[in-house]
């Protein structure tokens, strides 16, 4: 199973995100693969927030579109939505006081230590500094 970070969902259902067509191809490349994605209800409401955004985007969604999207991922064959449980929310603090994190990596590490606590290891990002810290993660990008 691979984590699917937020900037994913937003490349891959935004036009104008640079990334859309490669994020697109390569998602579809991970389906044909068999590969089951995990995302949090946490990375669908940062999705949500994003691209209803217009500071983000020229056309931002509004929220019932956004919402529609942040559906079809949560009812989509291959995506798994894994919640945060205690060890997933232990493991968090640990690494905040690991790491020296402030409050600007707040989200990213519960999400890892999310993924971490459910036994996923690979990650599909556009941001991959965002998880190297931990480094327990492979690390999927574009390039």
């Amino acid at each position: 199973m691979m984590g699917i970070d937020t900037n994913i969902l937003v490349a891959f259902v935004i036009p104008e995100h640079p990334d859309h067509g490669r994020v697109r191809q390569r998602i579809v490349q991970f389906q044909q693969e068999g590969r089951r994605l995990a995302v949090t209800s946490g990375i669908l409401a940062e999705f949500v927030h994003v691209v209803t955004d217009p500071r983000h985007f020229e056309n931002p969604l509004n929220m019932f579109e956004a919402l529609t999207w942040a559906t079809f991922w949560s009812e989509a064959e291959e995506v798994v939505i894994i919640s945060t449980d205690i060890a997933a929310h232990q493991q968090w603090l640990v690494w905040l006081e690991q790491y020296h994190l402030g409050r600007k990596r707040l989200l990213d590490t519960q999400i890892a230590a999310t993924w971490w606590s459910a036994g996923i290891r690979e990650i599909f990002t556009l941001n991959p500094a965002d998880f190297r810290v931990f480094d327990t993660f492979q690390l999927h990008t574009l390039s």
